[in-house]
């Protein structure tokens, strides 16, 4: 519907007009967006809810691309050529703040649109899995307490879990979902069962990621790709294996599936809004302050996202956890004032 690009006639735009964004040839008469495939849907429900409010708009170009890919194509400079957004499932890094910079794109608002979870979820005739943080960082982990894994079972990594084999379907090295699993539950069940890794993450952050936050790479956990209905799938024909998604497609997928509660919490809005369920993480879009006036729509655009991402709005009922009132009051006020982003307060 929105996914696909139009490489050929964007060509022929961009060579007849001037690119008010950076100053060179070419300009763009629609709105592009890459970046993650959890907030993929919410950004295209944004396009929809624009196009119907702006008769003669051209249907914005909006990508999956995962967040890390977006980064890099986001962050590589300013101009038609590049993306105007990103969407992303995890807040944009300092290191790719400083390439953005490095490539002309050092104005950005940073706006959160919302709340997600890193969901975990089996076929509906599946073992009936109830986990933990240390049972997942146990089971896919490259490296638990410094050791090669050599877990196959889930009862390898805790006696009270079935005698099935660990397989996990989740998302490729370039999501931003897959950041949150390392950062939010690996990390977490590291500590947990790991008496060792406090101290690690205190003294140095390499060998802490590299203990505590690589995924194994022996085929127990299986990079599924961006498309996270795909997983869906997958576990519909495995029913002994995990998938692991944002929780707005566990929610979109209730036939299908069952979740997985971690730690003794089902994912749900609530768990998610409160920060109970473990895996409850932010969700972000960037914008480049440079397109906002070059690029026509692209303003009213954002705005659109301001009235959308409300308790109850269409992204709500899509399976966007709204953000508390404090936070779509920052986010708003950022969309209102242009306010940049500032790369000190990144990681």
């Amino acid at each position: 519907m929105i996914r696909a690009a139009l490489p050929i006639a964007l060509l022929a735009l961009c060579s007849a007009c001037h690119d008010q964004a950076s100053g060179g040839a070419g300009a763009r008469a629609q709105i592009k967006a890459v970046g993650s495939s959890t907030v993929y849907p919410f950004t295209t429900i944004v396009a929809e809810q624009y196009l119907a409010n702006s008769p003669g708009a051209r249907p914005p170009v909006i990508e999956s691309t995962g967040t890390g890919a977006g980064m890099r194509l986001f962050c590589a400079g300013i101009g038609a050529a590049h993306p105007d957004i990103v969407n992303a499932s995890r807040r944009m890094k300092r290191s790719e703040f400083e390439a953005c910079v490095r490539n002309g794109a050092q104005d950005i608002l940073e706006i959160q649109v919302g709340i997600d979870g890193v969901a975990f979820a089996e076929a509906k005739n599946g073992p009936k899995m109830a986990l933990t943080p240390a049972d997942i960082y146990l089971a896919l982990a490259a490296a638990p307490s410094g050791r090669p894994n050599r877990a196959r079972t889930w009862r390898d990594v805790n006696p009270s879990l079935p005698a099935v084999p660990i397989q996990v379907y989740g998302p490729p090295s370039t999501s931003g979902t897959r950041d949150a699993l390392a950062e939010l539950i690996l990390a977490r069940g590291c500590i947990d069962s790991d008496p060792r890794a406090k101290q690690l993450e205190a003294d140095d952050a390499d060998a802490f990621k590299a203990r505590c936050q690589r995924v194994r790479e022996d085929g127990i956990y299986v990079d599924a790709g961006e498309n996270d209905n795909l997983i869906v799938q997958k576990l519909t024909a495995n029913p002994n294996a995990i998938g692991v998604f944002g929780y707005s497609y566990l929610e979109e997928n209730t036939g299908s599936v069952n979740a997985v509660p971690i730690g003794g919490v089902e994912p749900s809005g609530a768990s998610i809004a409160d920060a109970r369920y473990p895996g409850a993480r932010p969700l972000y879009i960037y914008v480049k302050k440079a397109h906002l006036k070059a690029v026509p729509g692209l303003t009213q655009f954002v705005r659109q996202y301001t009235k959308l991402w409300v308790e109850g709005g269409p992204l709500a009922r899509r399976g966007l956890i709204p953000a508390p009132a404090a936070v779509q009051a920052k986010a708003a006020d950022v969309v209102r004032t242009e306010k940049s982003l500032v790369g000190a307060e990144l990681e």
